[in-house]
């Protein structure tokens, strides 16, 4: 009767709000010391679904004063995340929810699948990596080709030497690749196995190399909100990993990071820093997604403590305890914001410069809309600053509450520019300087 009362209770909330043209940023859920509320578990959960329904013609999202905004590649297949080659030739990974992924049975399931596709994913994963390349350096890729199909919700990709690297929802490859081909027909190596089905909850795998080359590291998301599938189900989850590259052998570097998704290397400290989904059903302003530095072997709190040592008093109740002391993250961004992108940019310009580029896909969980925009975390030095972000990239939103798109990943390109790929507007945007 409870799976029932909450199906009914999601399908009731779908239609019956309204937003802003834009998500607003709460000022007390940012920076290094947010002013957390007091917990409002939710016996059913808030639900609010901005409706996809993508960009139409000519229309455009809104860039910040100095900045312009176009098309680089339209018509994508749910693109989610980037990368930019040596050659400058760029990898879009086309991608979605698995087909096997686990976690839809039931009435509670079948309306959480629904929720998904309302917010325009969950539709079937194209599997796929494109290619784009801008020949005449007019911000419009006209080169466009799949460079490798037939992968299993591919996320994260890292290229070094005459290697590509590919994390799938379950598994680590290896392609050979020369700079400047347009398709990869050779099969793949499997270089380590990844936390995968039957239970998927958190599919993506995200992907980063260090300066060396010989590790990759990977962010894995729980397989659960809080834990309540048991920690067996949690198996080198909730963290980041990282796997030696000749030998293949699987570590966890860092723990208790519900959902790390996007990481970058710090361009002056290299130090490796991660955004992270937090929990959900605790109220609106909790519990904030957040920017942190990674620590080698650092304990960041899931599943049992959130922002620091505050404990998640559900968790507790399911006997589960911790005898490690939690890291704080480094900077709040927001409760429910889906902060999922991250790139660094790594150019001199004003208050950008070293600022953390961050993707916000948005929020579901919350009775107003949070995210759904591209922001900037202003640095000092290696430290995030005690200030607002800056928001570079927004409009994503329509004033009665549908979603032209779903800003994702991120890349800052050598150039200046920075490439957003947008998975409800099928397009991978370009933000470029004006001079």
């Amino acid at each position: 009767m409870r799976s029932l009362t909450l199906a009914l209770s999601f399908l009731s909330l779908l239609g019956c709000t309204t937003t802003t043209t834009m998500a607003p940023t709460t000022e007390s859920e940012f920076g290094p010391n947010p002013n957390l509320t007091a917990p409002d578990p939710q016996l059913i959960p808030t639900a609010k679904i901005a409706k996809a329904i993508g960009f139409e013609d000519g229309t455009l999202p809104r860039a910040a004063d100095g900045w312009r905004v176009q098309a680089f590649a339209q018509n994508l297949r749910h693109p989610r995340w980037l990368l930019e080659l040596p050659n400058g030739d760029i990898l879009v990974a086309e991608t979605d929810t698995p087909a096997e992924s686990g976690g839809f049975g039931g009435i509670k399931g079948f309306v959480a699948k629904f929720m998904m596709q309302r917010g325009g994913s969950n539709l079937g994963s194209a599997n796929q990596i494109r290619l784009l390349r801008d020949t005449n350096s007019d911000g419009v890729a006209d080169i466009n080709s799949i460079l490798v199909d037939n992968l299993n919700s591919p996320f994260g990709m890292a290229y070094r030497e005459g290697n590509l690297y590919v994390a799938n929802t379950d598994a680590l490859l290896r392609f050979d690749y020369t700079l400047g081909a347009t398709r990869i027909s050779s099969k793949p190596t499997i270089l380590t196995d990844l936390p995968g089905g039957p239970l998927n909850h958190h599919w993506t795998k995200s992907l980063i190399l260090d300066e060396s080359g010989e590790n990759a590291y990977i962010g894995v998301g729980s397989n659960s909100n809080i834990a309540e599938n048991g920690m067996d189900a949690e198996l080198n989850r909730a963290a980041i990993l990282r796997c030696n590259l000749t030998a293949g052998e699987l570590s966890v570097f860092a723990s208790g990071l519900r959902n790390p998704v996007g990481m970058a290397w710090h361009p002056t400290t290299r130090e490796l820093w991660t955004v992270v989904n937090e929990r959900d059903e605790l109220g609106d302003q909790l519990v904030p997604d957040y920017l942190t530095r990674v620590t080698e072997g650092g304990f960041y709190g899931w599943p049992l403590f959130y922002m620091g040592g505050n404990v998640d008093a559900r968790v507790e109740a399911m006997g589960i305890t911790e005898g490690r002391t939690p890291l704080e993250p480094d900077y709040a961004l927001g409760a429910h914001t889906a902060s999922l992108g991250l790139d660094f940019y790594d150019q001199t310009r004003g208050d950008l410069t070293n600022a953390a580029i961050i993707g916000q896909r948005g929020s579901w969980n919350r009775s107003e809309f949070a995210g759904y925009k591209v922001i900037a975390v202003p640095f000092n030095g290696g430290q995030a600053k005690d200030a607002l972000p800056i928001t570079l990239l927004d409009g994503f939103l329509t004033e009665d509450g549908k979603a032209r798109g779903r800003p994702v990943g991120i890349e800052v390109l050598r150039d200046g520019s920075i490439l957003v790929a947008d998975d409800v507007g099928n397009t991978v945007w370009r933000l470029s300087p004006e001079e």
